[in-house]
């Protein structure tokens, strides 16, 4: 006769193979699914996620989700006042910008600082939701905005809904390289691919973050400087891969070096 401790964990199984299935089928429109990670905070990977989303756009169909379900602020960076839509039946309609199908939890807040009070195990439970309930329809590309870290909402992506690789983003600054090694760390942990790394804020410390990227064995993207112009357009919800031809030109060579197998024709 089974243990109480056994007959939890079967339920608990059972319940994730169940959710995992619900939203794979409700994604299988998607090619490829890519998760943005930083393992710290404050490195600008939400303005990596949105400008590389963006570029990406212009040739392909694209999603976005806020998966920052504490902080999210895609839709500040992409200057949004359109929500989300939620039917009758809790099916969601994402909002659309520059071409992209977005989602965020930012939508069903009633102001820009309410704060999301939620432990671990419902962030988790929203982000299932929400995946499973989005209308993506067919997206060449679905790029999710992740918190920092690699607790609840990375393993939850990994795990339940599964992505393609990440692209990690980091500072040159030494707490967000050792941060940034963490999520390397998880990814390889979780058996997740890192598609690249990126490089935001250089200028001031050398070519550290691309030392650490030959250190690893993983691709460098590129590097993003600290520029005015970035911070600016960003502050303002504009994106500087549209309003900065200087900007841009980044952005199409981080793409560029995307390797073969993430790149959808």
């Amino acid at each position: 006769m089974p243990s109480v401790e056994e007959v939890i964990r079967a339920e608990r199984d059972k319940r994730m193979l169940q959710q995992r299935q619900a939203v794979a089928d409700n994604m299988k429109g998607v090619k490829k699914r890519i998760a943005v990670m930083s393992g710290k905070g404050g490195v600008g990977k939400t303005m990596v996620t949105v400008n590389i989303a963006a570029l990406l756009a212009e040739k392909h169909k694209v999603g976005l989700f806020d998966a920052d379900i504490d902080c999210p602020n895609v839709g500040k960076f992409l200057g949004m006042t359109e929500k989300a839509k939620i039917s009758a039946d809790n099916r969601i309609t994402p909002a659309e910008k520059h071409g992209m199908k977005i989602v965020s939890m930012a939508f069903l807040h009633e102001s820009e600082s309410q704060a999301t009070i939620w432990r671990g195990p419902i962030i988790s439970n929203a982000i299932l939701q929400l995946m499973e309930k989005t209308n993506w329809g067919e997206l060449d590309y679905l790029f999710a905005d992740m918190p920092p870290g690699t607790s609840d909402a990375a393993l939850t992506m990994m795990q339940l809904i599964g992505i393609d690789a990440a692209i990690i983003v980091s500072t040159p600054q030494s707490a967000a390289i050792a941060d940034a090694r963490r999520a390397i760390s998880m990814c390889r942990h979780m058996g997740a691919p890192v598609l690249g790394i990126v490089e935001n804020m250089s200028g001031f410390f050398g070519k550290r973050v691309e030392e650490i990227a030959k250190e690893e064995g993983i691709p460098f993207l590129g590097s993003i400087e600290l520029r005015k112009d970035i911070a600016e357009l960003s502050d303002l919800g504009l994106l500087p891969v549209r309003e900065s031809a200087e900007a841009r030109a980044v952005f199409e060579q981080i793409v560029s070096n995307f390797p073969e197998e993430y790149r959808v024709k």
